[in-house]
């Protein structure tokens, strides 16, 4: 069953949100099939293996079409509408049509001009239908999804803490002789301990004495450092953040020196962060302070925007010109791997940006013990 996992006055908003960006790019109705963007809007979450829609037409009314197999008890919506998404238990392979043919029946009859549609996952269904009266709305989801209300925070925050609980049970099991699988197995136990329930996502590395990489069949080593970058989701939000380990628990003096350098730049975040602060710009700024360090190098992102997908804006690289606004919640991750190091250091922690400046949501030891 698709559960509602959000509050319905807060989906209700969003929705309003959108209807004012259609208002701009003159859309009569818009058609969403990103799953994310379904969430977002209804507060339903459906299994990745579903492929639900919304229909909102521009007076405010809501259709949620969901699989039969799978209808929530409650949504978002004005209406539900179902389509075969399983048959005799079987799931269906054809679903996206399925839905569609659900979604083109609702607009039967109807006077409507610009259909708005997610240019990146609309299907040959709505694209041979309507042909030159649609227009993208992709981007505008994207961006409209970056301002995290509370009902997103309550679940978001939820996810971070698990990966606080992850990093507990490194401390207490973590020795030279481990096996990188038992690790993670550990710790996908502890996050769904943890949240009391399977979580809906997961990442990111557990390769020992790496930059990153899944787990393998492998034992960690004394000297090696750990890193181990988690990224548990709940109910379809992710947290994302980092920390590194000493394997013996006895970092070396390289090792130490390098976590101290990448744990100056939390403080300069809490400090220089705030809206409308260029991210280039303080990557930038980041960057030329990790150029400086000895012959470590610094050669990634230096964070991004995390939400019901791991990587959303604000994006801290130097490819991207965002600025920081009110409600993103983002990753700072600066790293300096060079192989003394055994292989590197890679810290990351997660924010929220505030009117006054930015709220530290993974308030959790730092360490490499």
């Amino acid at each position: 069953m698709g559960r509602f996992v959000l509050e319905e006055a807060a989906c209700r908003a969003r929705q309003q949100r959108l209807l004012a960006e259609m208002e701009t790019l003159q859309a009569d109705v818009a058609i969403v099939t990103r799953r994310e963007n379904v969430q977002w809007l209804t507060g339903v979450l459906f299994g990745p293996v579903f492929s639900p829609a919304v229909v909102l037409w521009k007076d405010g009314s809501c259709l949620l079409v969901a699989p039969a197999s799978s209808m929530p008890d409650q949504a978002a919506a004005d209406e539900i509408r179902t389509y075969e998404g399983q048959s005799h238990s079987t799931l269906r392979n054809d679903q996206p049509e399925k839905c569609a043919a659900v979604v083109l029946d609702s607009l039967q009859g109807t006077n409507h001009g610009k259909v708005a549609v997610e240019w990146g996952c609309c299907g040959p269904y709505y694209t041979s239908t309507f042909s030159d009266s649609l227009v993208d709305i992709e981007p505008t989801l994207f961006r409209l999804r970056r301002r995290r209300d509370p009902d997103e925070l309550v679940l978001q925050k939820k996810a971070i803490g698990a990966t606080g609980a992850m990093y507990d049970k490194v401390r207490e099991i973590l020795k030279p002789g481990l096996n990188e699988l038992e690790m993670f197995n550990a710790l996908q136990a502890t996050a769904v301990e943890y949240l009391s329930e399977m979580i809906t996502g997961t990442g990111n590395d557990y390769a020992s004495g790496e930059k990153g990489g899944p787990p393998r069949d492998r034992k960690i080593e004394a000297g090696e450092l750990y890193i181990l970058d988690l990224g548990p989701a709940y109910r379809g939000y992710f947290a994302d953040n980092c920390r590194a380990f000493a394997v013996n628990r006895e970092p070396t003096e390289a090792q130490q020196g390098a976590w101290d350098r990448l744990s100056k730049i939390f403080p300069m975040v809490e400090a220089k962060v705030k809206p409308g602060v260029s991210c280039k710009g303080f990557f930038e700024e980041i960057q030329a302070y990790l150029d400086e360090y000895r012959e470590g190098v610094f050669d990634h992102h230096l964070g991004h925007g995390v939400g019901l997908f791991p990587h959303e804006a604000p994006h801290l690289n130097p490819n991207w010109d965002d600025v920081f606004e009110v409600g993103d919640v983002f990753t700072v991750e600066p790293g300096l791997y060079w192989d003394e190091l055994r292989f590197g250091i890679r810290l990351e922690n997660d924010y929220l940006v505030t009117e006054q400046g930015v709220e530290l949501l993974s308030d959790f030891p730092l360490g490499l013990t």
